[in-house]
């Protein structure tokens, strides 16, 4: 199998989290591509990263696809629950991290370009979803894992990207229980060894 790298990547890095959760980040070749190479095009017709060509050739995308790809390899306990509560509890947060990184990727875009009036009310419409969410995770800290669902790793990749790009605005203030999880998780192989890189 052969997965798009990038060090700065949150999504690359929730897929590779996984991977590792699993015990098979070692059957994953590293495929380093521009995003604007048409080899990747070719692949994958949104030209985003991640993607993932499995043993057929088959091109998946994006990570909460990838990640549950991911889940069917091998025999480590399932990052997915079986349907019911705790699968609709697990993608809810998956969800929800994903959300946050949806939110702080074209904001950090947004915010190097001449600002105007519409730009500023973008830039701060997607600022209130982090809010929101980071507030809606320190409700539900308790509910959150040592990284054994989809969930936990989303959650812990997206807390990891705020760090990652904007440690200008910390989320830990107001946030005790979240950020006592996230110290609980941190060093744990699956994200201690996805740290991102610049």
């Amino acid at each position: 199998m052969k997965i798009t790298a990038s060090g700065a990547s949150p999504y690359v890095r929730k897929v590779m989290a996984c991977a590792i959760a699993r015990g098979i980040d070692q059957q994953l070749e590293k495929w380093t591509i521009a995003t604007t190479d048409p080899v990747l095009s070719n692949s994958n017709p949104l030209g985003k990263v991640p993607t993932l060509i499995n043993d057929e050739g088959v091109a998946l995308f994006d990570s909460p696809v990838i990640c549950e790809f991911l889940d069917s390899i091998g025999s480590a306990p399932a990052l997915f629950p079986a349907v019911g509560p705790a699968r609709w509890a697990a993608l809810r947060l998956q969800a929800i991290g994903d959300g946050i990184l949806d939110a702080s990727q074209p904001r950090r875009r947004e915010i190097a370009l001449p600002q105007d009036e519409g730009r500023v009310g973008y830039i701060d419409l997607q600022r209130g979803k982090v809010a929101r969410a980071v507030d809606v995770l320190e409700k539900e800290a308790a509910s959150l894992g040592p990284l054994k669902t989809i969930g936990d790793i989303a959650v812990a990749c997206a807390l990891g990207y705020l760090d990652f790009r904007f440690a200008h605005e910390p989320w830990r203030p107001g946030h005790p229980k979240l950020a006592a999880w996230y110290d609980s998780v941190v060093g744990l192989p699956p994200i201690a060894q996805t740290a991102p890189v610049a």
